[in-house]
């Protein structure tokens, strides 16, 4: 089973995103060290916090890092974008880098009524969405003439799709358009088990996949004892809340004792949001992902987690890798 990172190149408090596009440069090439397979960058828009708004040009900054690691994005809202747009700046990608860059799209807009306003995005963009990745599968197909518009880069490069989401909706796409399916199991868990029998239910293979393939996304916060990793997890949760709350900002730091931060009220609420989550020393993460594993049987695993300091989160998916190499080991064996 491939594990692959979700990155959003998090601006932690008191740095700045200089060092937090740094940070993401050397969390890559770690990763691909550790045999992470894909290394996945996620649009946001108007966020302190997160650094990987012009996700493209981020893309190809981490491709150009790396060697043999996918990079791509996880994903591109497409109703913020026209299809030709995002056809020629992921063809131009998977020029540069061929065989490594994939294309997720997801149909949430990245932000708030005034992100979509200074987008020029209109709300309608949305009901478009399936005709919108079918376009973009044509666009990356091989050049036809009697279209009056080609992607040029991007005809023939043939970038793998995925339709992200966390909603039935999404599995209903993908299953539709017969393209893998990762869902947003990180931070909107509700509908997990739901959307991924869906997607299998009603997958129609086509020349694209032949056989329903489901990614999980599963938080991590791996480190040598489980309190520590307890601790690193805090700033996420606090993060988490201050988002739902209206007061996003950058990645606070971590914390002994959350309630001192975020209302006890509310902390049942984010950790249900965030429920899908690995944490603790090595054995600990190994027993949950295997756990995950087993309730969701994903064909893919994908790891994420905002953690303050960048030496703990370079362990942390150490841990995590390392975990799922020896998962693997016993599967085949």
């Amino acid at each position: 089973m491939h594990y692959s990172l979700l990155d959003l190149a998090p601006v932690p408090e008191g740095s700045t995103t200089a060092d937090a596009l740094r940070n993401t440069g050397a969390l890559a090439q770690h990763a691909e060290g550790l045999g992470y397979h894909r290394y996945w960058l996620a649009e946001h828009h108007n966020m302190a916090g997160i650094a990987s708004a012009a996700t493209a040009v981020l893309i190809g900054h981490v491709a150009g890092l790396t060697k043999t690691m996918r990079v791509g994005a996880g994903g591109i809202m497409l109703p913020n974008h026209a299809p030709l747009a995002v056809a020629e700046a992921f063809g131009t990608l998977a020029t540069l880098y061929p065989g490594r860059i994939d294309l997720g799209l997801g149909r949430a807009p990245g932000g708030d009524h005034a992100v979509m306003k200074a987008l020029g995005v209109h709300h309608g963009r949305a009901e478009n969405f399936p005709n919108e990745v079918a376009e973009l599968r044509e666009l990356f197909g091989a050049e036809n003439p009697n279209r009056a518009v080609q992607a040029h880069p991007g005809a023939g490069t043939e970038v793998p799709l995925w339709v992200l989401g966390s909603s039935l909706y999404g599995a209903q796409v993908a299953a539709a358009l017969g393209l893998p399916y990762a869902f947003a199991s990180h931070f909107a868990p509700a509908a997990l088990e739901q959307a991924f029998e869906v997607y299998r239910r009603y997958f129609k293979p086509s020349e694209t996949l032949a056989k329903p393939h489901a990614m999980l996304a599963v938080n991590l916060f791996a480190a040598d004892t489980e309190g520590e990793a307890r601790k690193l997890r805090t700033s996420m949760q606090q993060s988490f809340y201050r988002l739902r709350t209206g007061t996003p900002g950058k990645l606070p730091p971590p914390v002994d004792d959350l309630s001192s931060v975020v209302p006890e009220g509310a902390i049942p609420q984010v950790n249900e949001a965030l429920r899908v989550t690995a944490v603790g020393d090595a054995a600990q993460v190994e027993q949950q992902l295997r756990a995950l594993i087993a309730t969701h049987r994903p064909d893919e695993v994908i790891l994420t987690g905002h953690i303050y300091d960048h030496a703990a989160r370079l362990r942390s998916f150490e841990i995590g890798a390392e975990a799922m190499q020896r998962i693997n080991l016993a599967q085949a064996a």
